[in-house]
């Protein structure tokens, strides 16, 4: 039984310590096949605004997002792979949204056109 109590708090204390766990890219880190998706516009002590590009066939590996406003300049059509699933969404043009955080989620550009979105991060 102390066998079991001793490794039951040593795997405690290292998944607190963040060890055996992997770290998602934020989504200025993370791209498509190489290939970087997002570039920065502006970034101050208050604020960092991404443009993040995806032409058609090409997506944003899973990453996650802190806090964050997004706004579509142009929209398409994506798949989208997070915890609840994968569904279809179309985006379309001016499109915009607010969240808390996103764990993690994957997309991909299913559509026929250009998407460009910005996105921006308060600190």
């Amino acid at each position: 039984m102390k066998q079991f109590i001793l490794l039951l708090s040593i795997q405690v204390l290292l998944t607190i310590a963040g060890y055996g766990q992997t770290t998602l890219p934020d989504p200025l880190a993370a791209g498509w096949k190489g290939e970087p998706v997002c570039e920065v516009l502006l970034e101050n002590d208050k604020i960092r605004t991404l443009k993040c590009s995806f032409p058609p066939g090409v997506g944003h590996e899973k990453h996650y997002h802190k806090a964050h406003f997004g706004y579509a300049l142009s929209g398409s059509r994506f798949r989208i792979t997070d915890a609840k699933g994968v569904r279809e969404v179309d985006v379309p043009t001016g499109t915009h949204f607010y969240n808390e955080g996103i764990e993690w989620h994957e997309v991909l550009n299913i559509g026929d056109s250009l998407a460009v979105f910005l996105i921006m991060e308060p600190k």
